[in-house]
């Protein structure tokens, strides 16, 4: 099926470089699974927008084979490989020191029916992670994924606010099983606690924490689980992207300079563990106000994207500062589930699918 693929993809022209889009090696990561077609296209950096038309053009006519139920198409804007610094694996140690020790990562898929862990990280508080993390997780499992999420935020769990979960999560042979909230698996600390509660812990405490979450959740069989990774590139964040099986991360940042140059820290604490950088999202790329539909650039504006052009890493996308995401988010119920055929919540659906096709990629790997 693939080549009848190529074929009906070999047959959308793109006028502005003269060729198709097969021709032109624009067509990459195809994956066929249950009926279900992904794949991506990329096109030259800075013109995702001018050619949305390609993927809209390719959805429908791959649609038009007889049994695929679904087309999922990511628009890229890949960094050429040949432009890509190889990123070389450190040495890793017990404290925040990185060098001269003993590789301590674990080998992938090391937790039992978990086929692919994922970090959504940002240098600093903030910039909306865990509202990205939220939002991403549900787009991924509407793409007919099975998903967790984990809030691994110890100190300011979100997780359970922007979902409106107040249960309390059950114990069943030494293990706790996770709550469920629009198909999705969860897990977060801000379930064993009050929401005014402070946690007051030191390093190891919170290190251990952490890891029984990951390790001691009866999860089940998932195909991500995705983790709302605690800000910063501290003792947990350094643990946990040591001992977890991580297949890639995303960072999210503002555009704003002050939250780039820790998006950066971030970026390079990954990169010192031979952790994949998925790529980059803008959050709150601009303010639309909600009466007349102006645009302002409160942080600035394209930061991330030119942040993630310097460092060579794939940009995701610009989510805006946008009064709907900030109301359904408080309310419990993400944009996502609220509004989920509005472009802010496809906004997010776009950036899930560009993960999943990062990840089919790396299976074939």
């Amino acid at each position: 099926m693939k080549e009848q693929i190529l074929e009906i993809l070999s047959k959308i022209n793109v006028p502005e470089l003269e060729d198709n889009i097969v021709a032109l090696g624009l067509v990459s990561n195809i994956n066929i699974k249950n009926n279900r077609v992904v794949f991506s296209i990329s096109v030259p950096y800075g013109l995702e927008k001018q050619f949305a038309y390609i993927r809209d053009l390719a959805e429908q006519n791959i649609a038009k084979i007889d049994g695929i139920e679904r087309v999922l198409v990511a628009l890229t804007s890949e960094i050429e490989q040949s432009e890509k610094k190889p990123i070389k694996a450190k040495k890793i140690s017990k404290g925040r020191d990185i060098k001269n020790a003993p590789d301590m990562r674990p080998e992938k898929f090391a937790i039992p029916g978990i086929k692919s862990i994922i970090a959504i990280a940002s240098g600093k508080g903030g910039v909306g992670k865990s509202t990205c993390a939220v939002n991403i997780a549900l787009s991924l499992r509407s793409l007919g994924l099975k998903v967790g999420l984990l809030d691994a935020d110890i100190y300011g769990p979100s997780v359970p606010r922007l979902l409106g979960i107040k249960e309390r999560p059950k114990i069943e042979n030494d293990r706790i099983v996770p709550l469920i909230k629009y198909d999705v698996k969860i897990m977060s600390m801000g379930f064993l606690m009050e929401e005014d509660n402070p946690v007051i812990w030191r390093g190891p405490m919170v290190v251990s924490a952490l890891m029984q979450m990951v390790r001691e959740v009866e999860w089940g069989e998932l195909d991500i689980l995705v983790l709302d990774m605690p800000p910063g590139t501290g003792d947990a964040q350094l643990t946990m992207a040591q001992q977890v099986p991580l297949s890639g991360a995303v960072i999210i940042s503002t555009p704003q300079d002050l939250a780039l140059i820790d998006a950066r820290k971030g970026l390079k604490m990954f990169n010192s563990v031979d952790v994949p950088i998925f790529g980059i999202v803008e959050n709150m790329s601009n303010f639309i106000c909600p009466k007349c539909g102006e645009i302002s650039e409160i942080f600035g504006h394209g930061g991330a994207k030119e942040e993630a052009h310097k460092l060579k890493v794939n940009f995701l996308g610009e989510v805006p500062l946008h009064m709907d995401i900030r109301h359904y988010s408080d309310e419990g119920k993400p944009i996502v589930i609220a509004e989920k055929n509005s472009k802010y919540a496809n906004i997010y659906k776009q950036i899930a699918l560009k993960i999943a096709v990062k990840l089919s990629d790396e299976e074939e790997d």
